[in-house]
Protein backbone atom coordinates (compact mmCIF):
# COMPACT_ATOMS: atom_id res chain seq x y z
CA UNK A 1 0.00 0.00 0.00
CA UNK A 2 1.20 3.54 -0.64
CA UNK A 3 -0.12 6.48 1.33
CA UNK A 4 -0.66 9.75 -0.56
CA UNK A 5 -1.75 13.13 0.77
CA UNK A 6 -3.65 15.36 -1.62
CA UNK A 7 -3.92 19.09 -0.90
CA UNK A 8 -6.46 19.85 -3.64
CA UNK A 9 -4.65 22.91 -4.87
CA UNK A 10 -6.42 26.23 -4.51
CA UNK A 11 -9.42 24.74 -2.69
CA UNK A 12 -7.27 23.95 0.33
CA UNK A 13 -8.84 20.46 0.67
CA UNK A 14 -6.59 17.70 2.02
CA UNK A 15 -7.33 14.13 0.96
CA UNK A 16 -5.52 11.09 2.30
CA UNK A 17 -5.67 7.99 0.08
CA UNK A 18 -4.09 4.57 0.47
CA UNK A 19 -3.45 3.02 -2.94
CA UNK A 20 -2.53 -0.61 -3.48
CA UNK A 21 0.77 -1.26 -5.19
CA UNK A 22 0.70 -2.84 -8.66
CA UNK A 23 -2.00 -2.67 -11.33
CA UNK A 24 -3.13 0.43 -13.15
CA UNK A 25 -3.20 3.79 -11.42
CA UNK A 26 -6.82 4.26 -12.43
CA UNK A 27 -7.84 0.96 -10.79
CA UNK A 28 -5.82 1.77 -7.65
CA UNK A 29 -7.39 5.22 -7.38
CA UNK A 30 -10.94 3.85 -7.79
CA UNK A 31 -10.30 1.21 -5.14
CA UNK A 32 -8.80 3.77 -2.72
CA UNK A 33 -11.72 6.20 -3.14
CA UNK A 34 -14.29 3.44 -2.82
CA UNK A 35 -12.66 2.17 0.38
CA UNK A 36 -12.49 5.69 1.85
CA UNK A 37 -16.23 6.12 1.26
CA UNK A 38 -17.14 2.63 2.44
CA UNK A 39 -15.07 3.01 5.60
CA UNK A 40 -16.67 6.33 6.47
CA UNK A 41 -13.54 8.49 6.13
CA UNK A 42 -15.30 10.36 3.32
CA UNK A 43 -18.74 11.18 4.66
CA UNK A 44 -21.82 11.69 2.43
CA UNK A 45 -21.78 15.19 0.96
CA UNK A 46 -17.98 15.60 1.19
CA UNK A 47 -16.65 17.58 -1.76
CA UNK A 48 -13.70 15.94 -3.56
CA UNK A 49 -10.77 17.85 -5.06
CA UNK A 50 -10.96 18.91 -8.73
CA UNK A 51 -9.35 16.58 -11.30
CA UNK A 52 -6.36 18.85 -11.89
CA UNK A 53 -5.56 19.38 -8.22
CA UNK A 54 -5.77 15.71 -7.21
CA UNK A 55 -3.82 14.62 -10.30
CA UNK A 56 -1.01 17.04 -9.45
CA UNK A 57 -0.88 15.87 -5.84
CA UNK A 58 -0.85 12.16 -6.78
CA UNK A 59 1.53 12.54 -9.73
CA UNK A 60 -0.86 10.99 -12.25
CA UNK A 61 -2.60 12.18 -15.40
CA UNK A 62 -5.66 14.39 -15.11
CA UNK A 63 -7.64 12.03 -17.36
CA UNK A 64 -6.92 9.17 -14.96
CA UNK A 65 -8.62 11.07 -12.13
CA UNK A 66 -11.50 12.11 -14.40
CA UNK A 67 -12.08 8.49 -15.49
CA UNK A 68 -11.98 7.26 -11.88
CA UNK A 69 -14.52 9.90 -10.78
CA UNK A 70 -16.78 9.05 -13.75
CA UNK A 71 -16.81 5.35 -12.95
CA UNK A 72 -17.62 5.99 -9.28
CA UNK A 73 -20.42 8.36 -10.31
CA UNK A 74 -21.83 5.65 -12.55
CA UNK A 75 -21.67 3.15 -9.68
CA UNK A 76 -23.48 5.56 -7.34
CA UNK A 77 -20.58 6.23 -4.99
CA UNK A 78 -20.22 9.85 -6.10
CA UNK A 79 -22.37 12.60 -7.61
CA UNK A 80 -21.31 15.31 -10.07
CA UNK A 81 -23.32 18.48 -10.67
CA UNK A 82 -22.44 21.66 -12.53
CA UNK A 83 -21.30 24.30 -10.04
CA UNK A 84 -21.29 21.87 -7.14
CA UNK A 85 -18.28 19.75 -8.03
CA UNK A 86 -17.88 16.06 -7.31
CA UNK A 87 -19.19 14.89 -3.95
CA UNK A 88 -19.75 11.67 -2.04
CA UNK A 89 -23.29 10.50 -2.72
CA UNK A 90 -25.80 10.87 0.10
CA UNK A 91 -27.28 7.45 -0.49
CA UNK A 92 -24.06 5.58 0.22
CA UNK A 93 -24.61 3.30 3.19
CA UNK A 94 -22.92 4.28 6.43
CA UNK A 95 -20.21 1.99 7.75
CA UNK A 96 -21.32 -0.93 9.85
CA UNK A 97 -21.74 0.00 13.50
CA UNK A 98 -18.95 -0.90 15.89
CA UNK A 99 -19.34 -2.68 19.21
CA UNK A 100 -22.34 -1.63 21.24
CA UNK A 101 -21.29 0.78 23.98
CA UNK A 102 -23.22 1.40 27.20
CA UNK A 103 -25.58 4.34 26.82
CA UNK A 104 -25.32 6.99 29.54
CA UNK A 105 -28.59 7.62 31.35
CA UNK A 106 -30.36 10.75 30.11
CA UNK A 107 -29.75 13.91 32.09
CA UNK A 108 -32.65 15.13 34.24
CA UNK A 109 -34.75 17.65 32.28
CA UNK A 110 -34.52 20.33 35.00
CA UNK A 111 -31.02 21.38 36.05
CA UNK A 112 -31.01 23.24 39.35
CA UNK A 113 -27.46 22.36 40.33
CA UNK A 114 -25.61 25.39 41.66
CA UNK A 115 -22.59 27.04 40.08
CA UNK A 116 -23.50 26.91 36.39
CA UNK A 117 -24.61 29.98 34.46
CA UNK A 118 -27.07 29.61 31.60
CA UNK A 119 -24.93 28.94 28.49
CA UNK A 120 -27.51 30.74 26.39
CA UNK A 121 -26.86 33.99 28.28
CA UNK A 122 -23.31 34.36 26.99
CA UNK A 123 -23.02 37.84 25.33
CA UNK A 124 -21.98 36.59 21.90
CA UNK A 125 -22.41 39.84 20.00
CA UNK A 126 -20.57 42.00 22.52
CA UNK A 127 -17.83 39.40 22.92
CA UNK A 128 -17.38 39.18 19.14
CA UNK A 129 -17.09 42.96 18.89
CA UNK A 130 -14.48 42.97 21.67
CA UNK A 131 -12.57 40.17 19.94
CA UNK A 132 -12.47 42.12 16.67
CA UNK A 133 -11.17 45.23 18.38
CA UNK A 134 -8.63 43.28 20.42
CA UNK A 135 -7.25 41.31 17.47
CA UNK A 136 -7.10 44.41 15.27
CA UNK A 137 -4.96 46.34 17.75
CA UNK A 138 -2.93 43.47 19.28
CA UNK A 139 0.85 43.66 18.79
CA UNK A 140 2.52 40.91 16.78
CA UNK A 141 4.29 39.56 19.87
CA UNK A 142 0.88 38.70 21.38
CA UNK A 143 0.84 35.63 19.13
CA UNK A 144 4.22 34.37 20.30
CA UNK A 145 5.08 32.26 23.35
CA UNK A 146 3.86 34.83 25.84
CA UNK A 147 4.41 35.84 29.45
CA UNK A 148 3.62 33.11 32.01
CA UNK A 149 1.92 35.78 34.15
CA UNK A 150 -0.60 36.39 31.37
CA UNK A 151 -1.12 39.14 28.80
CA UNK A 152 -0.19 42.57 30.15
CA UNK A 153 -3.36 44.04 28.61
CA UNK A 154 -5.52 41.76 30.74
CA UNK A 155 -3.49 42.24 33.91
CA UNK A 156 -3.76 46.01 33.55
CA UNK A 157 -7.50 45.81 32.93
CA UNK A 158 -8.03 43.46 35.89
CA UNK A 159 -6.05 45.61 38.31
CA UNK A 160 -8.21 48.64 37.43
CA UNK A 161 -11.51 46.73 37.45
CA UNK A 162 -10.90 44.88 40.73
CA UNK A 163 -9.81 48.10 42.45
CA UNK A 164 -12.95 49.89 41.30
CA UNK A 165 -15.48 47.11 41.96
CA UNK A 166 -14.03 44.95 44.74
CA UNK A 167 -11.68 47.33 46.59
CA UNK A 168 -8.64 45.22 45.66
CA UNK A 169 -5.17 46.74 46.08
CA UNK A 170 -2.88 45.27 43.46
CA UNK A 171 -0.99 46.02 40.26
CA UNK A 172 -0.38 44.12 37.03
CA UNK A 173 2.96 42.87 38.35
CA UNK A 174 1.14 41.01 41.16
CA UNK A 175 -1.54 39.38 39.00
CA UNK A 176 -1.03 35.94 37.49
CA UNK A 177 -3.60 34.78 34.92
CA UNK A 178 -4.51 31.09 35.08
CA UNK A 179 -7.03 28.78 33.47
CA UNK A 180 -9.65 29.05 36.20
CA UNK A 181 -9.99 29.12 39.98
CA UNK A 182 -9.19 25.41 40.31
CA UNK A 183 -5.90 25.93 38.45
CA UNK A 184 -5.10 28.79 40.81
CA UNK A 185 -5.70 26.62 43.88
CA UNK A 186 -3.53 23.83 42.47
CA UNK A 187 -0.67 26.29 41.94
CA UNK A 188 -1.05 27.74 45.43
CA UNK A 189 -1.15 24.25 46.94
CA UNK A 190 2.21 23.50 45.30
CA UNK A 191 3.73 26.75 46.57
CA UNK A 192 2.27 26.97 50.09
CA UNK A 193 1.29 23.38 50.77
CA UNK A 194 4.46 22.45 52.68
CA UNK A 195 3.68 24.96 55.44
CA UNK A 196 0.92 22.81 56.91
CA UNK A 197 -2.69 21.75 56.28
CA UNK A 198 -5.20 24.29 55.00
CA UNK A 199 -8.09 25.37 57.13
CA UNK A 200 -11.29 25.37 55.08
CA UNK A 201 -14.88 26.28 55.86
CA UNK A 202 -16.87 23.37 57.28
CA UNK A 203 -19.28 23.81 54.35
CA UNK A 204 -17.63 24.20 50.96
CA UNK A 205 -16.91 22.54 47.64
CA UNK A 206 -15.73 18.91 47.92
CA UNK A 207 -13.96 19.53 44.61
CA UNK A 208 -11.67 22.07 46.27
CA UNK A 209 -10.83 19.70 49.10
CA UNK A 210 -10.17 16.99 46.54
CA UNK A 211 -7.72 19.00 44.45
CA UNK A 212 -5.85 20.06 47.59
CA UNK A 213 -5.65 16.40 48.59
CA UNK A 214 -4.27 15.53 45.14
CA UNK A 215 -1.49 18.05 45.80
CA UNK A 216 -0.74 16.37 49.14
CA UNK A 217 -2.34 19.11 51.22
CA UNK A 218 -4.65 18.08 54.05
CA UNK A 219 -7.64 20.14 55.13
CA UNK A 220 -9.15 20.85 58.55
CA UNK A 221 -12.66 22.33 58.96
CA UNK A 222 -13.54 25.70 60.49
CA UNK A 223 -17.14 25.98 61.76
CA UNK A 224 -19.47 28.44 60.01
CA UNK A 225 -22.59 30.27 61.15
CA UNK A 226 -24.70 33.20 60.00
CA UNK A 227 -21.64 35.49 60.16
CA UNK A 228 -19.41 33.25 58.04
CA UNK A 229 -16.39 31.26 59.18
CA UNK A 230 -15.60 31.32 62.89
CA UNK A 231 -12.02 32.36 62.30
CA UNK A 232 -11.15 32.34 66.01
CA UNK A 233 -11.37 28.53 65.71
CA UNK A 234 -8.80 28.11 62.92
CA UNK A 235 -6.85 25.04 64.08
CA UNK A 236 -3.29 25.50 65.26
CA UNK A 237 -0.66 24.57 62.68
CA UNK A 238 -2.70 25.57 59.61
CA UNK A 239 -0.49 27.06 56.91
CA UNK A 240 -3.33 28.75 55.02
CA UNK A 241 -7.06 29.31 55.30
CA UNK A 242 -9.41 29.16 52.31
CA UNK A 243 -12.48 31.39 52.71
CA UNK A 244 -15.44 32.67 50.68
CA UNK A 245 -15.89 35.94 52.60
CA UNK A 246 -18.12 37.86 50.16
CA UNK A 247 -20.75 35.08 50.05
CA UNK A 248 -20.02 31.98 52.10
CA UNK A 249 -20.40 28.92 49.91
CA UNK A 250 -22.94 27.39 50.07
CA UNK A 251 -24.71 28.80 53.15
CA UNK A 252 -24.74 32.37 51.85
CA UNK A 253 -23.71 34.92 54.48
CA UNK A 254 -20.84 37.44 54.19
CA UNK A 255 -17.94 37.28 56.63
CA UNK A 256 -18.59 39.64 59.56
CA UNK A 257 -16.27 42.70 59.65
CA UNK A 258 -14.93 41.65 63.04
CA UNK A 259 -14.00 38.26 61.62
CA UNK A 260 -12.34 39.86 58.58
CA UNK A 261 -10.04 41.68 60.96
CA UNK A 262 -9.64 38.50 63.01
CA UNK A 263 -8.47 36.32 60.12
CA UNK A 264 -5.88 38.90 59.09
CA UNK A 265 -4.64 39.07 62.67
CA UNK A 266 -4.33 35.27 62.59
CA UNK A 267 -2.28 35.52 59.37
CA UNK A 268 0.09 38.13 60.82
CA UNK A 269 0.52 36.23 64.06
CA UNK A 270 1.00 32.77 62.54
CA UNK A 271 2.68 33.66 59.25
CA UNK A 272 -0.18 31.90 57.45
CA UNK A 273 -1.86 32.91 54.20
CA UNK A 274 -5.49 33.90 53.63
CA UNK A 275 -6.81 32.57 50.28
CA UNK A 276 -9.98 34.42 49.28
CA UNK A 277 -12.19 32.71 46.70
CA UNK A 278 -14.19 35.54 45.10
CA UNK A 279 -16.40 33.15 43.13
CA UNK A 280 -19.52 35.28 42.57
CA UNK A 281 -18.77 38.69 44.07
CA UNK A 282 -20.46 40.57 41.21
CA UNK A 283 -23.94 39.27 41.99
CA UNK A 284 -25.52 40.88 45.05
CA UNK A 285 -29.14 41.99 45.38
CA UNK A 286 -30.31 43.04 48.85
CA UNK A 287 -27.20 44.44 50.47
CA UNK A 288 -24.37 46.89 49.94
CA UNK A 289 -21.33 45.70 47.97
CA UNK A 290 -18.81 43.93 50.17
CA UNK A 291 -15.17 44.73 49.47
CA UNK A 292 -12.51 42.05 49.24
CA UNK A 293 -10.56 41.03 52.35
CA UNK A 294 -7.46 41.38 50.16
CA UNK A 295 -7.87 45.17 50.18
CA UNK A 296 -7.25 45.19 53.95
CA UNK A 297 -3.85 43.44 53.75
CA UNK A 298 -2.50 42.58 50.27
CA UNK A 299 0.66 41.00 51.71
CA UNK A 300 -1.23 38.37 53.70
CA UNK A 301 -4.01 37.57 51.23
CA UNK A 302 -4.37 35.94 47.81
CA UNK A 303 -7.54 36.85 45.91
CA UNK A 304 -8.68 34.14 43.47
CA UNK A 305 -11.27 34.97 40.82
CA UNK A 306 -12.53 33.90 37.41
CA UNK A 307 -15.21 34.55 34.79
CA UNK A 308 -16.75 31.09 35.18
CA UNK A 309 -19.91 32.40 36.90
CA UNK A 310 -20.14 35.85 35.29
CA UNK A 311 -19.43 34.86 31.66
CA UNK A 312 -18.71 31.18 30.99
CA UNK A 313 -16.56 28.36 32.39
CA UNK A 314 -15.67 27.53 28.78
CA UNK A 315 -13.40 30.60 28.56
CA UNK A 316 -10.96 29.03 31.07
CA UNK A 317 -9.75 32.37 32.45
CA UNK A 318 -9.02 33.01 36.11
CA UNK A 319 -6.54 35.08 38.08
CA UNK A 320 -4.69 35.46 41.35
CA UNK A 321 -3.81 38.76 43.06
CA UNK A 322 -0.70 37.79 44.98
CA UNK A 323 1.56 39.16 47.70
CA UNK A 324 4.79 40.41 46.13
CA UNK A 325 6.83 37.60 47.69
CA UNK A 326 4.75 34.84 46.07
CA UNK A 327 4.70 36.00 42.44
CA UNK A 328 7.95 34.38 41.32
CA UNK A 329 7.19 31.11 43.09
CA UNK A 330 3.71 30.86 41.55
CA UNK A 331 5.06 31.66 38.08
CA UNK A 332 7.71 28.95 38.51
CA UNK A 333 5.05 26.47 39.63
CA UNK A 334 2.96 27.33 36.58
CA UNK A 335 5.72 25.87 34.42
CA UNK A 336 5.10 24.79 30.86
CA UNK A 337 2.76 26.56 28.47
CA UNK A 338 0.11 23.85 28.13
CA UNK A 339 -2.13 25.12 30.98
CA UNK A 340 -1.97 28.75 29.88
CA UNK A 341 -5.19 30.53 28.92
CA UNK A 342 -5.59 31.45 25.25
CA UNK A 343 -3.88 34.75 24.44
CA UNK A 344 -6.69 35.75 22.09
CA UNK A 345 -9.33 35.25 24.80
CA UNK A 346 -7.19 37.16 27.30
CA UNK A 347 -6.95 40.05 24.84
CA UNK A 348 -10.71 39.90 24.25
CA UNK A 349 -11.51 39.93 27.98
CA UNK A 350 -9.16 42.89 28.45
CA UNK A 351 -11.08 44.85 25.81
CA UNK A 352 -14.40 43.70 27.27
CA UNK A 353 -13.38 45.08 30.66
CA UNK A 354 -11.91 48.37 29.41
CA UNK A 355 -14.79 49.11 27.01
CA UNK A 356 -17.44 48.65 29.70
CA UNK A 357 -18.95 45.59 28.01
CA UNK A 358 -18.30 43.46 31.10
CA UNK A 359 -20.02 45.98 33.40
CA UNK A 360 -23.06 46.09 31.14
CA UNK A 361 -23.25 42.30 30.98
CA UNK A 362 -22.97 41.95 34.77
CA UNK A 363 -25.73 44.52 35.34
CA UNK A 364 -28.00 42.72 32.89
CA UNK A 365 -27.31 39.32 34.47
CA UNK A 366 -27.73 40.72 37.98
CA UNK A 367 -31.22 41.89 37.05
CA UNK A 368 -32.04 38.54 35.46
CA UNK A 369 -30.75 36.49 38.40
CA UNK A 370 -32.61 38.66 40.90
CA UNK A 371 -35.82 38.07 38.97
CA UNK A 372 -35.23 34.32 39.02
CA UNK A 373 -34.46 34.35 42.72
CA UNK A 374 -37.66 36.27 43.39
CA UNK A 375 -39.69 33.76 41.36
CA UNK A 376 -38.15 30.90 43.33
CA UNK A 377 -39.00 32.42 46.70
CA UNK A 378 -42.52 33.40 45.61
CA UNK A 379 -43.37 29.91 44.30
CA UNK A 380 -42.01 28.25 47.44
CA UNK A 381 -43.95 30.67 49.66
CA UNK A 382 -47.17 29.74 47.88
CA UNK A 383 -46.73 26.01 47.50
CA UNK A 384 -44.31 24.79 50.17
CA UNK A 385 -44.48 27.44 52.90
CA UNK A 386 -42.83 25.26 55.53
CA UNK A 387 -39.52 25.47 53.64
CA UNK A 388 -37.16 28.21 54.84
CA UNK A 389 -35.19 29.94 52.05
CA UNK A 390 -31.79 31.33 53.05
CA UNK A 391 -28.56 32.68 51.59
CA UNK A 392 -30.22 34.72 48.86
CA UNK A 393 -28.84 38.25 49.31
CA UNK A 394 -26.20 37.46 46.68
CA UNK A 395 -24.98 34.76 44.34
CA UNK A 396 -26.62 32.28 41.99
CA UNK A 397 -28.11 29.78 44.45
CA UNK A 398 -30.33 29.49 47.52
CA UNK A 399 -30.39 27.07 50.42
CA UNK A 400 -33.77 25.51 51.23
CA UNK A 401 -33.71 24.50 54.89
CA UNK A 402 -35.69 21.31 55.55
CA UNK A 403 -36.99 19.58 58.67
CA UNK A 404 -34.40 17.37 60.31
CA UNK A 405 -33.98 14.01 58.61
CA UNK A 406 -35.86 14.87 55.40
CA UNK A 407 -32.96 15.72 53.07
CA UNK A 408 -32.54 12.17 51.65
CA UNK A 409 -36.27 11.90 50.93
CA UNK A 410 -36.29 15.32 49.23
CA UNK A 411 -33.35 14.34 46.99
CA UNK A 412 -35.03 11.07 46.04
CA UNK A 413 -38.30 12.86 45.23
CA UNK A 414 -36.43 15.46 43.16
CA UNK A 415 -34.84 12.69 41.11
CA UNK A 416 -38.25 11.12 40.48
CA UNK A 417 -39.56 14.47 39.25
CA UNK A 418 -36.60 15.02 36.90
CA UNK A 419 -34.90 17.72 38.99
CA UNK A 420 -31.11 17.74 39.32
CA UNK A 421 -30.34 19.33 42.69
CA UNK A 422 -27.86 18.76 45.51
CA UNK A 423 -28.20 18.26 49.24
CA UNK A 424 -26.54 20.50 51.80
CA UNK A 425 -24.86 17.49 53.43
CA UNK A 426 -22.78 16.88 50.28
CA UNK A 427 -20.91 20.13 50.98
CA UNK A 428 -20.09 19.38 54.61
CA UNK A 429 -16.45 18.62 55.40
CA UNK A 430 -16.13 14.97 56.49
CA UNK A 431 -14.21 16.11 59.58
CA UNK A 432 -16.87 18.59 60.69
CA UNK A 433 -18.14 17.17 63.98
CA UNK A 434 -20.73 18.29 66.45
CA UNK A 435 -24.49 17.82 66.62
CA UNK A 436 -27.24 19.62 64.79
CA UNK A 437 -26.17 19.55 61.14
CA UNK A 438 -29.04 21.09 59.19
CA UNK A 439 -30.87 19.35 56.36
CA UNK A 440 -31.41 21.26 53.14
CA UNK A 441 -31.16 21.53 49.39
CA UNK A 442 -28.75 23.80 47.50
CA UNK A 443 -30.74 25.13 44.53
CA UNK A 444 -29.07 26.92 41.63
CA UNK A 445 -31.41 29.23 39.73
CA UNK A 446 -29.09 30.46 36.94
CA UNK A 447 -28.80 27.44 34.64
CA UNK A 448 -32.22 26.55 33.14
CA UNK A 449 -33.18 28.39 29.96
CA UNK A 450 -36.05 30.80 30.46
CA UNK A 451 -38.55 28.52 28.69
CA UNK A 452 -37.90 25.74 31.24
CA UNK A 453 -37.50 27.74 34.44
CA UNK A 454 -41.17 27.78 35.39
CA UNK A 455 -41.52 24.05 34.81
CA UNK A 456 -38.35 23.44 36.83
CA UNK A 457 -39.80 25.35 39.79
CA UNK A 458 -43.07 23.42 39.51
CA UNK A 459 -41.21 20.11 39.53
CA UNK A 460 -39.12 21.21 42.52
CA UNK A 461 -42.22 22.18 44.50
CA UNK A 462 -43.92 18.90 43.62
CA UNK A 463 -40.88 17.00 44.86
CA UNK A 464 -40.73 18.96 48.11
CA UNK A 465 -44.45 18.50 48.74
CA UNK A 466 -44.13 14.77 48.10
CA UNK A 467 -41.20 14.38 50.49
CA UNK A 468 -42.53 16.64 53.26
CA UNK A 469 -46.22 15.78 53.30
CA UNK A 470 -46.74 12.80 51.08
CA UNK A 471 -47.74 14.85 48.05
CA UNK A 472 -50.58 16.67 49.85
CA UNK A 473 -51.14 20.32 48.87
CA UNK A 474 -50.01 23.18 51.07
CA UNK A 475 -52.05 23.68 54.24
CA UNK A 476 -54.71 26.39 54.07
CA UNK A 477 -54.35 29.18 54.90
CA UNK A 478 -50.67 29.13 53.99
CA UNK A 479 -48.24 31.05 56.09
CA UNK A 480 -45.63 32.89 54.06
CA UNK A 481 -42.30 31.19 53.60
CA UNK A 482 -39.52 32.49 55.78
CA UNK A 483 -36.98 34.18 53.56
CA UNK A 484 -33.78 35.49 55.06
CA UNK A 485 -30.80 37.03 53.28
CA UNK A 486 -28.13 34.77 54.77
CA UNK A 487 -28.12 31.15 55.82
CA UNK A 488 -28.79 29.90 59.31
CA UNK A 489 -26.36 27.18 60.28
CA UNK A 490 -25.35 25.93 63.75
CA UNK A 491 -25.10 29.04 65.93
CA UNK A 492 -21.99 30.48 67.49
CA UNK A 493 -21.42 30.14 71.19
CA UNK A 494 -21.88 33.87 71.69
CA UNK A 495 -23.60 36.54 69.60
CA UNK A 496 -21.49 38.88 67.50
CA UNK A 497 -21.42 42.59 68.16
CA UNK A 498 -23.33 44.80 65.74
CA UNK A 499 -21.59 44.93 62.36
CA UNK A 500 -19.21 47.80 61.95
CA UNK A 501 -19.63 49.71 58.69
CA UNK A 502 -17.25 48.52 55.99
CA UNK A 503 -15.93 50.51 53.11
CA UNK A 504 -17.83 49.16 50.12
CA UNK A 505 -16.33 49.09 46.70
CA UNK A 506 -18.34 50.73 43.97
CA UNK A 507 -20.43 48.34 41.92
CA UNK A 508 -20.37 47.97 38.19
Amino acid sequence: MSSVEGSAGGLGIDLHLEQAAGGSRRTALIAALREAVRGGRLAPGTRLPPYRSLAADLGIARNTVADAYAELVAEGWLTARQGSGTRVADRVAAPAPGPVRPVAPPAPPYDLVQGKPDPGAFPRGAWLAAARRALTTAPHEAFGIGDPRGRIELRLALSAYLARVRGVRTGPDRIVVCSGAAHALRLLARVVGATGPWAVEAYGLPFHRGLLAEAGVGTVPVPVDEDGARVAEIPAGAGAVLLTPAHQFPTGGPLHPERRAGVLEWARRSGGLVVEDDYDGEFRYDRRPVGAVQGLDPERTVLVGSVSKSLSPALRIGWMCLPAGLVDEVVAAKGEREPYSSATEQLTLADFLVSGGYDRHVRRMRQRHRGRRDRLTAVLAERVPEVRVTGIAAGLHAVLELPSGTEPAALAAAARHGVAVEGLASYRHPGAGGPGHPDGLVVGYATPPERLYGAALDALCDALAESLRGGRPAPSPAAPAQVVPSATVPSRAAPSPAPAPSAPASSP
